[in-house]
């Protein structure tokens, strides 16, 4: 066990020594604001105009705004690079946050509201998606092998999820001091100036613009997305809808024991669980391959869910919960893995934002449905849709292979000599 953890330990520092210390730090507080925008908007807008179903439709509509430009943002950073890309965004994602804050509190028609959660949305610089391909360019080009590259994605992860544990704490922080748009100013300000520093950061050049080193090619002639991909993308939609689904019947089993006060602190006990089982991940030998990784961490949250069914009090909440979060990195650090693993070098960034894409699309539309199921059939009813969704991404992933890099493409890990890994 010692030798492991030891083990473990030292794939961490080779991958903080390929990346620095500090670009960790930026991306962390650069993917923050995104956290609290998507779990805040329902609470700011619902403050704003008194009416929680407007604000979950602009909730929703700031969501769907990051999916459809989400991929668009990585396929401009594979072609153009990070840093112009990120700038930019950072920029006018920053911007666009301000607007939409300024417009919840001047009481705006509903449907300028949804216009300016589609363009806060729409504007995400996407660094997390982005910091997982530059990280695994740096490591891979060092040739470092596949657990140093599993390490980098359960990190990457592990921010993810502690971003989602911080994001609603800070709202709850904000809603106790005074007013909910305090922490969308906060947001504003982390993105302009940190993600402004991840894009400006010298590793910006680790993943090389296609541009770079090949005329632009018509879009036929593209690389074309291996067929794990796609099914990768589809599981993600379900686990997006996994966690919809949890997330909705959490808020209505809170209110109905009259503790919705309480509903951030059990976001916040599945996340730090499923940050701590993240973290984890790097010490999982490589001969327990992604393939067989994801149907062993689907099947268990499908298993695992069907305990938040039958929860009927708050002690059993925070247990069930806190069981359930165990599984939920393994799923996501497996799904960005397989990921990885099988798109074209040239098209990691649209890849990786591509599946941030499909997981956060099925969370923010389930959210919408299940949420008025919940209203409707109860807290039951939001829990057993995620439960399904379980299931489904279950099946999914018996049918996806760990395959090798997709034909005719060079791994970034290939040194001059040919040597080197396919991803």
């Amino acid at each position: 066990m010692a030798q492991a953890a030891g083990g473990t330990s030292a794939t961490y520092r080779e991958v903080l020594g390929a990346t620095g210390a500090l670009l960790p730090v930026l991306s962390f507080f650069g993917r923050l604001p995104v956290a609290v925008i998507q779990f805040g908007s329902v609470l700011l807008i619902t403050r704003t105009s008194g009416s929680l179903a407007t604000g979950g439709t602009v909730a929703c509509a700031l969501a769907l705004g990051q999916v459809a430009m989400g991929p668009v943002v990585g396929r401009l950073a594979d072609r153009r690079g990070q840093r112009s890309v990120v700038l930019c965004c950072s920029l006018l994602n920053a911007l666009a946050i301000t607007c939409y804050t300024l417009g919840a509190l001047a009481g705006l028609p509903t449907p300028l509201l949804v216009a300016l959660g589609v363009l806060a949305g729409a504007t995400v610089p996407g660094i997390g998606p982005l910091a997982r391909a530059r990280g695994v360019a740096l490591v891979r080009r060092g040739s470092a092998d596949e657990r140093v590259v599993n390490t980098v994605l359960s990190l990457e992860s592990t921010m993810d999820e502690l971003s989602f544990v911080l994001g609603p704490a800070l709202i709850g922080v904000a809603a106790f001091a005074g007013h909910p748009a305090y922490a969308f100013g906060a947001a504003a300000l982390l993105v302009a100036g940190c993600g402004s520093a991840f894009a400006l950061h010298p590793t910006a050049t680790a993943v090389r613009p296609a541009t770079a080193h090949a005329p632009r090619e018509p879009r036929s002639r593209r690389p074309r997305m291996p067929r794990e991909v796609r099914l990768v993308r589809l599981g993600l939609v379900l686990l997006g809808v996994l966690l919809g689904g949890c997330g909705a019947g959490i808020t209505a089993l809170t209110q109905k024991l009259g503790q919705e006060d309480q509903a951030g602190l059990v976001y916040a006990a599945m996340g730090v669980m499923s940050a701590v089982v993240g973290l984890s991940m790097a010490a999982l030998p490589e001969r327990f391959g992604l393939a067989l990784r994801w149907r062993v961490a689907t099947a268990a949250a499908a298993l695992l869910s069907l305990l938040l069914i039958d929860t009927q009090s708050m002690p059993g909440l925070y247990v069930a919960v806190t069981v359930f979060g165990a599984v939920f990195a393994p799923n996501l650090i497996t799904g960005f893995g397989l990921t990885e693993r099988a798109v074209p070098r040239e098209r990691l960034a649209e890849g990786m934002t591509f599946a941030a894409s499909a997981f956060v699309g099925g969370q923010a539309v389930t959210l919408a449905v299940a949420g008025r199921l919940a209203e409707s059939h109860g807290p039951a009813a939001a829990f057993t849709v995620g439960s399904v969704a379980a299931a489904l991404a279950f099946g999914v992933a018996l049918l996806v292979k760990a395959a090798p890099a997709a034909p005719g493409v060079t791994p970034v890990a290939a040194t001059p000599s040919g040597s080197g890994r396919g991803a």
